[in-house]
């Protein structure tokens, strides 16, 4: 009896093996005993047999929700003509790439050359006092004592105070009250930062030297101008300027000037142009620092007094040592002066000479008394003239910034 239930019992389990195998149930039988909903109806197939040894298995197919990567494109022809270029920005690339500077203002066209050439000599002494009052507002003092070079007078004060802030305006008042004068500056863009617009004013007890201008400064990537108008020397005054630059070298310009009172029209003519002189074979690469060999030519017309003026600048060492030269000529007397000058340039002093036609000599020695930033700077001047027997010396000061 037990033999045959045993028997029985092996025989379900062997009819059934596909519910049960040796006690654990199958993942069939699993499957059937969950809800319909939750059956897993996925077929697995049967991995591929394993290559034969020192064979490369088979790349698998993609499945279909996977699709190959789409085929590179193929190069342009070479006989198909590129897109054309748009020529407003090809002219803006152009202008951006160019070597062109703006040449500056025409007023100070011969600044860097006249300030070679041109000392700031005197007798006596002289104190400059600067005072910060703000990050806006600054205050100079100046007194000039033991001079013969005022008439009737041998001593001097003055007081100016300049205002700046970062939108550029500019305010400048220097009140003299030994001569009971006033002269002020105002400075301000305007045109939405397109043009600088300016006004000059001078008053002064006798009213000899009254005026009141008004410019207006406009400048682009290759040119300057200038218009004025106003009221100097008992009349109205137009005047207009303009300074172009034809090569990243080469620039020219003119200035005209009418003066109502006088029924007078100026004009002036200049040209300047620059350049940098190649290095000498003499001298190695490592010597010779950059601008190094860098001048600058001018030639100037004034065609109301006719007289030519050429001017010439040279870096011999830049923030070293630079030379400046000036010949000024009278086309109808044919008179000319030359001024020879050179500027030394030191850690912490600078030392500047000049040298005319007629034998006077000038110079002019400033030096710093301290490294940190607003340290009083001391000058001497010295002044001898051959040809008139004359001569003067004088020291000065800056105190502050």
């Amino acid at each position: 009896m037990g033999t045959s239930a045993s028997k029985s019992q092996n025989h379900v389990r062997s009819d059934t093996n596909t519910i049960e195998c040796n006690g654990l149930l199958s993942p069939a039988a699993l499957n059937s005993l969950l809800p319909h909903n939750f059956r897993n109806t996925t077929k697995c197939q049967a991995p591929p047999p394993l290559p034969p040894p020192g064979e490369t298995p088979p790349t698998p197919p993609l499945p279909k929700s996977q699709s190959a990567p789409p085929p590179p494109a193929a190069p342009p022809s070479e006989s198909t003509p590129p897109p054309p270029a748009d020529s407003i920005s090809s002219a803006i690339q152009s202008i951006e790439e160019s070597t062109y500077t703006n040449p500056g203002p025409y007023e100070h066209l011969t600044g860097s050359v006249r300030g070679l050439t041109t000392l700031d000599t005197h007798d006596g002494a002289r104190i400059n006092i600067s005072k910060q009052l703000s990050p806006y507002m600054n205050i100079v003092h100046s007194f000039w004592l033991g001079t013969t070079m005022i008439p009737e007078k041998t001593k001097s004060y003055s007081c100016v105070a300049q205002v700046a802030d970062e939108s550029g305006r500019f305010l400048y008042a220097r009140v003299d009250p030994d001569r009971k004068s006033v002269d002020g500056r105002l400075h301000s863009p305007i045109l939405g930062g397109l043009a600088m617009g300016k006004i000059i004013l001078s008053v002064s007890e006798d009213g000899q030297s009254d005026q009141l201008l008004g410019d207006v400064d406009l400048g682009g990537e290759t040119f300057t101008a200038n218009l004025k108008y106003g009221s100097a020397a008992g009349g109205k005054m137009y005047g207009v300027n303009y300074l172009q630059a034809l090569t990243p070298n080469l620039s020219v310009g003119g200035e005209g000037l009418f003066i109502e009172a006088q029924k007078a029209c100026m004009a002036n003519y200049t040209a300047s142009y620059s350049g940098t002189v190649a290095r000498p074979s003499s001298v190695t690469a490592d010597v010779w620092e950059k601008g190094s060999g860098d001048y600058q030519a001018i030639g100037t017309y004034n065609a109301a007094q006719q007289t030519v003026g050429l001017y010439y600048k040279r870096v011999v060492t830049p923030k070293r040592v630079t030379l400046g030269a000036e010949l000024q000529c009278q086309a109808a007397s044919l008179e000319s002066t030359v001024v020879l000058g050179a500027e030394f340039q030191l850690t912490r002093s600078k030392m500047s000479m000049t040298l005319d036609g007629g034998g006077k000599i000038q110079s002019v020695l400033e030096t710093k008394l301290g490294m940190a930033p607003g340290s009083p700077s001391l000058s001497f001047t010295g002044e001898v003239d051959h040809g008139n027997d004359s001569m003067r010396f004088g020291y000065g000061m800056n105190i502050g910034g």
